[in-house]
């Protein structure tokens, strides 16, 4: 979704009393980088407007000469419609039968490069583009031929594009009022990871290696002849001509995939020796494109990524007095403000408030792709949520994420996305008492489906290798449509069971079982609540905003 924009930008849309604008963060790991050999790739598709829904696409044949209608992923309204192919494969989310998967933050780029007379927004590229492709390469060639057929009405875009053997970085930056766009694709080398978070990443690229980058042709003369670039091409770089990185850039955007690196490249990333880029102060202290992970990543490592706030960090926001007396790690928006004629702006981490739906999409090329295409799924915030595993086979969506359920304008008591949202809401509260509660159940839970995933795999595979291929399907449909249903059932024990223990800033005791302490009266009356103390710099705070009026006099 669109990205946080540059500070001078935040300030003046702040200024203008415009809406504030949104983020997302994708964490890419190759095959080789793996712990059981698959590709994965994460999204947080963070707006203040999505609404947290699954998106399910069947194949489908079309006739001769028929067309298909674009909208606006933002905003829903109509751009144009384009010509059909004979045949269009099913997805699920941001992810195809054939184990595709395409994923994007937004970078905006230089103004005016946005054309408005494009057809194709880019979200309707991921999605169209999915229906399409089986292949990485295929998806690269189709983005473009799109682009330059139609053109392109977004602003500049970062897609993760990863298929059963290959993990490529896309970008891509309208051309104004010329028709069509310039683009940059660099493949990551196996046995790397890669991050962006709505800033451009690339920037040298080798011009005559086509086995692991392509490019527009015209992307150094585009730049040249726009005044963006005026070097050999040998120094070009797509980021510093299309998105040269600001400090907003920097500080909300770079920053989270410093914190990425940090916790996957552990002892092989020097987090120290860019913790100058990554707030701000050191434009040309770049980070690389990809790293080496320290281990080999799993699903829950690359899962706890998305949940990160910069915990234990210098970018640590739990302690300063904004997080309020329950240490969130969360700031409400706008993020920046300007006070005495100074300009602040409060953290972006990974995980944040504005999150519609989250993925982590896995590509298992060593099973038939019935069986090897897995999302795991999960809505709102993933720091107070879990992912559930859903196979791109499936025939129908889980109820709880079915799109209809609800809507950011109407509450469903059936929806995922809904009751989620009311276990953050509570959270956010009692942040650091309600947090270890939820974060238990989410480990628990995404834990358990690795186990039973094994099990799964091996009776799908059976029924395939019988030639049962519709029975396995609905297997699978049946098996994560239980699945979700018993996420769903979880967070709805977890709301009361947190309403019950934490109501009105106390905590309950507990007995070694869990349940609630009674006070020995034999009646349904607690025992004694906690009453936790204040930490100490808040109430400093308090004083000295308030302390003359609420001292206590002798």
């Amino acid at each position: 979704m669109k990205k946080i924009l540059s500070f001078v930008a935040l300030v003046a849309l702040l200024l203008t009393a415009a809406p504030s604008a949104d983020a997302c963060t994708n964490v890419i790991v190759t095959k080789g980088a793996s712990a059981d050999g698959s590709c994965m790739v994460t999204y947080a598709a963070d707006s203040h407007q999505l609404y947290g829904e699954l998106y399910f696409r069947k194949a489908a044949n079309w006739e001769p000469g028929s067309r298909y209608s674009i909208y606006d992923w933002d905003s829903g309204f109509y751009h144009g419609d384009i010509a059909t192919v004979p045949h269009t494969f099913q997805t699920v989310g941001n992810m195809n039968e054939h184990q595709l998967a395409i994923m994007e933050t937004t970078f905006g780029g230089r103004p005016n490069l946005e054309n408005k007379d494009g057809v194709m927004d880019y979200g309707s590229l991921i999605y169209v583009t999915l229906q399409r492709a089986r292949t990485a390469r295929e998806a690269i060639k189709i983005i473009d031929e799109l682009v330059q057929t139609y053109g392109y009405c977004s602003e500049g875009e970062s897609f993760s594009i990863v298929d059963k053997e290959e993990c490529w970085i896309f970008e891509i930056v309208g051309k104004g009022e010329q028709k069509g766009a310039v683009w940059v694709a660099v493949r990551i080398p196996d046995g790397m990871i890669c991050a962006h978070a709505n800033q451009s990443r690339i920037h040298q690229f080798p011009l005559d290696d086509p086995e692991n980058c392509l490019y527009a042709p015209d992307v150094i003369s585009f730049a040249r002849e726009k005044g963006f670039f005026s070097g050999s091409d040998a120094e070009f770089s797509f980021c510093d001509a299309y998105c040269p990185a600001d400090w907003g850039g920097l500080r909300a955007c770079e920053a989270r995939v410093w914190s990425a690196f940090r916790l996957l490249g552990g002892a092989n990333f020097d987090a120290e020796k860019y913790l100058d880029f990554a707030r701000g102060e050191n434009t040309a202290n770049k980070m690389p494109l990809c790293i080496t992970p320290e281990k080999p990543v799993t699903v829950k490592m690359l899962a706890d990524v998305m949940r990160d706030h910069y915990e234990g960090t210098p970018l640590d926001f739990r302690e300063d007095v904004g997080a309020g007396v329950s240490r969130a790690p969360y700031r409400w928006r706008p993020m920046s403000f300007e006070l005495d004629g100074k300009r602040y702006m409060f953290e972006r981490s990974i995980a944040t408030q504005q999150t519609g739906f989250w993925y982590l999409a896995q590509t298992r090329g060593w099973l038939p792709d019935e069986v090897g295409g897995l999302l795991w799924f999960g809505v709102d915030d993933a720091a107070t949520s879990a992912l559930t595993p859903i196979y791109t086979s499936i025939t129908e969506v889980p109820l709880c994420f079915r799109v209809g359920n609800g809507s950011m304008l109407q509450y469903s008591p059936t929806s995922a996305f809904w009751l989620f949202n009311r276990v953050a809401q509570f959270a956010y509260l009692y942040y650091d008492r309600a947090e270890p509660e939820i974060r238990a159940k989410a480990d628990a839970y995404e834990l358990e489906n690795l186990e039973l995933l094994k099990d799964v795999d091996a009776k799908a595979l059976r029924m395939l290798e019988g030639g049962n291929r519709n029975q396995a399907l609905a297997m699978l449909t049946d098996w994560c449509a239980g699945r979700s249903q018993l996420l769903f059932d979880t967070w709805s024990d977890l709301n009361n069971y947190l309403l019950v223990k934490f109501m009105d800033g106390n905590i309950k005791r507990q007995n070694e079982d869990g349940s609630f302490q009674n006070n020995g009266s034999g009646l349904p009356i607690p025992a004694p609540p906690i009453q936790p103390k204040f930490r100490e710099r808040w109430l400093r705070a308090v004083v000295r905003d308030h302390g003359p009026v609420i001292e206590i006099k002798k």
